[in-house]
């Protein structure tokens, strides 16, 4: 279920390092990237593959880095668990980066309450 939805852009990893603009759904588990054009995952799809929805999985993640406030924006940095860095941004009054650490740490302590019952 969608804790919360809306537009990020997300720094390709192309040599421009161009900002293009996702389609967010933060879920409990993770974060879900759809391409802007494409209709919610619950949506029956047109030929378009679901492969273009990347699901940054919350088990996979490290940290979120603040990195800073510049004008309108907040830029941020989701670190991976295998060192992979992800560029973002949103604007101020959004706050995607603490959306995403509250429920990044709220996966982990449910991850940690299932192992020591376990």
């Amino acid at each position: 279920k969608a804790v919360k939805e809306g537009v990020l852009e997300k720094r390709s990893d192309g040599l421009l390092q161009l900002w293009k603009k996702k389609r967010c759904i933060l879920t409990e588990e993770g974060l879900l990237l759809i391409p802007p054009k494409q209709p919610p995952p619950q949506q029956p799809l047109p030929a378009e593959p679901a492969a273009k929805i990347k699901e940054l999985h919350f088990s996979n993640m490290k940290t979120v880095d603040c990195v800073e406030r510049k004008g309108k924006y907040v830029y941020f940095t989701v670190v991976m668990a295998e060192g992979k860095e992800i560029d973002f941004r949103c604007a101020q009054e959004q706050g995607w980066n603490a959306a995403i650490t509250l429920q990044m740490v709220q996966y982990k302590n449910r991850q940690a309450i299932l192992a020591v019952r376990s």
